[in-house]
């Protein structure tokens, strides 16, 4: 049953990034990931502190952090995304891209969390 969880999650959160990369907005710079990565962030900030704070069944948990939270973000989309800037010479924007990547996702769990009090 644990497997339905994650499985129906993971494809709601597919289907969630999916309707995010379908936004018209074009650039060399990944900004769609960087949003959806940042949303996933505060996303699972907000659900592990109502998990600590209100108590969330482990079924839920499955289907929230590890099938929706799973689903939904694109750490490797991330990195393939900055392998591509850094193989089209594209350092400075590379670099910026992952301190932007770590900054606000660390920033999003943060909120997250505050968020859940």
């Amino acid at each position: 049953m644990n497997y339905l969880y994650i499985l129906l999650g993971g494809g709601l959160g597919a289907v969630l990034r999916y309707c995010i990369s379908l936004i018209p907005f074009r650039s060399d710079f990944p900004f769609l990931t960087l949003i959806t990565n940042f949303a996933g962030a505060f996303l699972i900030g907000l659900i592990n502190g109502f998990a600590i704070k209100k108590g969330l069944s482990e079924n839920s948990l499955l289907f929230l952090k590890t099938g929706l939270c799973g689903g939904f973000t694109t750490f490797s989309t991330f990195s393939l995304e900055t392998f591509n800037l850094i193989e089209n010479h594209h350092i400075i924007l590379a670099l910026i891209y992952i301190f932007l990547s770590i900054v606000l996702c660390l920033i999003g769990v943060m909120l997250g969390m505050e968020v859940s009090e």
